[in-house]
């Protein structure tokens, strides 16, 4: 049997990571419209809600079983309102190494959400479960998740030239195709233990709450 995740829900200052649930459907297609999600992403296009149906219900809880990773909603304490969506992939267990990606709701950028989302599985990672390396790919042009890179403190290892496709960029016509750069990142227990700066608002005292 291979090894996976458990399910798990994560807390942060802010927020609540959880499975995903049918019902998050509606929310989690209006998210999928966006174009910069279009953009950046390899998600369906158009996402409608039997995409996300089918995410929730199937494809996600598949996801985990076979060990590739796991798929979480992120969410508001405050409102429970759908924020955005973590997916940790290409999972390697002997190395204990896995690989974050993220997508923000329109509505939510701006406000920190993506770095405590992150922030917030990586240190489940690493004191939870015992992983020893987060990677992090981001496109060349999308200045956004490097910033969260960044904010994590990922440590930007290299360029992967050419290695993936971008639908509909600034400037070009929506939905056409071309290649990117990948930014690859990293994050090591270690880099979460060096204090070169203040830690954000949003960090508060407790680094997360594990409900499983």
């Amino acid at each position: 049997m291979a090894a996976s995740f458990p399910e798990t829900a994560i807390s942060t200052e802010r927020l609540l990571l959880r499975p995903l649930a049918e019902d998050d459907a509606p929310g989690l297609a209006a998210m999928m419209a966006d174009e910069l999600v279009l953009a950046w992403t390899d998600q369906p296009h158009p996402f409608t809600e039997a995409h996300a149906a089918d995410l929730a219900r199937t494809l996600a809880p598949a996801h985990r079983a076979a060990g590739h990773g796991i798929v979480l909603a992120v969410t508001e304490h405050l409102t429970q309102r759908l924020v955005g969506l973590v997916e940790l992939r290409n999972t390697d267990w002997r190395l204990r190494s896995t690989e974050i990606a993220f997508i923000t709701a329109a509505w939510a950028r701006g406000e920190g959400y993506a770095p405590e989302a992150v922030l917030g599985v990586a240190q489940w990672l690493f004191e939870d479960r015992g992983f020893l390396r987060l990677e992090l790919r981001t496109a060349a042009g999308n200045t956004a998740a490097q910033q969260v890179a960044q904010k994590i403190g990922g440590i930007s290892e290299g360029v992967l030239r050419s290695a993936w496709i971008v639908r509909g960029e600034s400037g070009e016509a929506a939905g056409a195709d071309s290649r990117s750069d990948l930014i690859l990142w990293s994050l090591l227990p270690e880099d979460l233990e060096t204090p070169e700066a203040p830690a954000p608002a949003w960090a508060g005292g407790d680094r997360y709450v594990l409900r499983d």
